[in-house]
């Protein structure tokens, strides 16, 4: 296997080319580099403000309305949160419509940033010998494939589609005659949610961030990992110099018999121009460090050290030296009073979830155990990589496991059941009035994103905007209108089709297998502090990092008895394995939670393609 990723490696460095080819391959690499740099730095509407009657904004906060007052005239800003509060509020349709088009109209110069980015695309993987940039791309991840792709995607989007519907006729009986129309979604939806919000079980919910501070999460996700993996986090201090901001923590990993395994800085809190997306880097990854490596690091004048002073430890079980994974998590939390009065950071439930999240891609990273850094922990098939994440996530609101960990900050007093059920009962409301529409809206975003990469490489001129509007036309059930002037083109602002390219998929797959895993493995949270579970998890995903087939994971972890891998088809992928977890999506019904990770500016009813500005 290792060999394996090592000559594709190789070939996707065009090694194997004549030097006219492989020069070709590299200016091309270097421009699409640059390329998806400027499209993802670069998305911009093409109108930066919309100009409406101080009358037409009736519903939207007076005091936001006041700030972008100018006589009798209001300027909404058509990026940010002012043009999602606006599509939530304001009761003069015309005025959301007005709003809703230009949020999803990109400006011409990122229109044709994109387009060249994908005919440069469309070129490599012509050059490279594939008709398409997607068969190139998933040659190696799990899929392997454009058309298991996307048989993947569209049979999950029919199967979602009766949930949509009947979430939409409630959106409908709301609104009256007249149509629905994409921009009354995120409006009716908000009356749905505040009309819930005044229930008794919602009110006491606004209590729950009081048993959530930060330092009793951590210490909730120590206890968890001590319990699954036999391993544990313990703070230590730094050196001078050692951290970037005075407010990063590190977190040293011990195992049982307080070996060091790994290293943790924690980014925690907000702070001016830090980004406010949540992230986990794997600054130094896990690897063998050779015996030539010490030798010649011992042989120097004077002598070195073999891992450049960083964190290493001794394997006993191989008796090798080991170089540690060294991991920076970051969040955008905000910081606890300066002056010590008053609570400390308390998070919301959302937040907890996000930093489950970015732990369990830490997680992949501290318990892999491969020879070599370029296999290591998250350095996995992208298809793969999300699991361990989306994964942690179900361990956040477990009973079992807030039974760790969520205490009161003050009183010291548990979490009382009658809250994990309210908590639980507030996720089913939620996702019963848009669970199904955020669904489609993000398989709608990974079939753009396969319509854009699978177009042939001899394809004339680029009609990004085109491609768009057929796709949802095709398959959505709520499609922006056809003949605006000028068209829609939200596909301006979808970053991920750099980063993610023909890969965007993952997300949705990959929470296909996290929740078969949490239903078979942790039995829906009634094992999620089980040992047995845990190592069975670790031994057959984790440890692995990129060095096992994905698919071999999976099964492995499932095991033969699991209905889903009888006869071992798991072990094999493929389409008939895709097509398992495409029939388990199904089965999951509305609860596909948060799959983007990346927009954490918004609340739950900024995601999806109808809920304003989705970016």
């Amino acid at each position: 296997m290792v060999a394996q990723i090592l000559i594709k490696d190789f070939t996707n460095s065009a090694i194997h080319m004549p030097p006219k080819d492989r020069q070709r391959f590299v200016n091309l690499s270097n421009d699409i580099s640059q390329l998806g740099s400027d499209f993802v730095n670069g998305a911009e509407p093409a109108k930066s403000h919309v100009v409406l009657n101080k009358n037409s904004v009736r519903g939207m906060d007076p005091v936001v309305v006041q700030q972008l007052q100018r006589w009798n005239r209001v300027s909404i800003p058509t990026v940010g949160m002012v043009p999602k509060l606006a599509l939530r509020s304001i009761h003069d349709e015309e005025a959301r419509r007005e709003i809703y088009l230009a949020t999803r109209t990109s400006s011409k110069a990122q229109i044709r940033r994109l387009e060249e980015l994908l005919a440069k695309r469309a070129e490599l993987a012509k050059l490279s010998g594939y008709p398409s940039f997607a068969h190139m791309a998933l040659s190696d991840k799990m899929a392997k494939t454009p058309e298991a792709v996307s048989n993947f995607l569209t049979t999950l989007i029919e199967s979602n589609r009766v949930q949509v519907q009947e979430e939409l006729a409630k959106l409908q009986s709301m609104k009256g005659a007249s149509p629905l129309q994409p921009w009354d979604h995120a409006y009716y939806v908000h009356q749905r949610v505040f009309e819930y919000s005044m229930s008794r079980r919602s009110r006491e919910l606004s209590r729950v961030p009081e048993f959530f501070s930060l330092g009793t999460v951590m210490q909730g996700l120590s206890r968890l990992f001590d319990r699954l993996y036999g391993v544990r986090l313990v703070p230590q201090e730094t050196a001078p110099g050692e951290t970037w901001n005075s407010d990063v923590r590190r977190l040293d990993v011990v195992d049982e018999a307080d070996r060091h395994i790994a290293v943790i800085y924690c980014d925690l809190f907000t702070r001016p121009d830090k980004s406010p997306n949540p992230a986990h880097f794997t600054l130094r990854c896990s690897r063998e460090i050779s015996a030539d490596e010490i030798a010649e690091s011992a042989s120097m004048d004077p002598p070195s050290h073999p891992n450049d002073g960083m964190a290493t430890a001794m394997n006993v079980e191989s008796n090798t030296l080991r170089q540690l994974p060294t991991i920076a998590l970051v969040c955008d939390f905000p910081e606890p009073p300066a002056s010590g009065n008053g609570p400390p950071t308390l998070l919301s439930e959302h937040c907890v979830r996000t930093l489950f999240h970015e732990m369990g891609h830490a997680l992949h990273s501290i318990l892999g155990q491969t020879p070599l850094q370029s296999i290591s922990g998250t350095r996995c098939a992208t298809d793969f990589a999300e699991l361990p994440s989306v994964l942690m996530e179900s361990f956040a609101t477990a009973p079992e496991v807030l039974s760790l960990y969520a205490r009161h900050w003050e009183t010291d007093e548990p979490l009382s059941e009658s809250m994990m059920r309210s908590m639980e009962l507030d996720r089913s409301a939620h996702g019963l009035i848009y669970g199904a529409v955020e669904n489609e809206a993000q398989i709608l975003m990974a079939l753009v994103d396969q319509a854009y990469h699978t177009l042939p490489t001899d394809s004339p001129a680029i009609d990004s905007t085109e491609i768009y509007h057929r796709v949802f036309s095709e398959h959505s059930s709520l499609p922006d209108p056809p003949d605006t002037q000028p068209r829609t083109s939200w596909q301006g602002f979808f970053g991920h089709l750099y980063g993610y390219g023909a890969t965007y998929y993952s997300y949705i797959f990959d929470r296909a297998i996290a929740n078969k895993i949490w239903q078979d493995v942790f039995q829906s949270g009634k094992a999620a502090i089980d040992r047995e579970a845990g190592e069975r998890y670790k031994n057959e995903v984790l440890r692995w990092g990129g060095g096992r087939n994905g698919w071999r994971c999976v099964a492995g972890v499932l095991g033969n008895s699991n209905p889903s891998n009888a006869d071992g088809r798991l072990a094999e992928g493929g389409e008939e394995a895709m097509r398992e977890k495409s029939t388990l999506y199904h089965a999951l019904g509305r609860d596909l939670g948060e799959i983007d990770r990346s927009d954490r500016a918004g609340t739950r009813l900024d995601k999806g393609a109808y809920a304003g500005t989705s970016r």
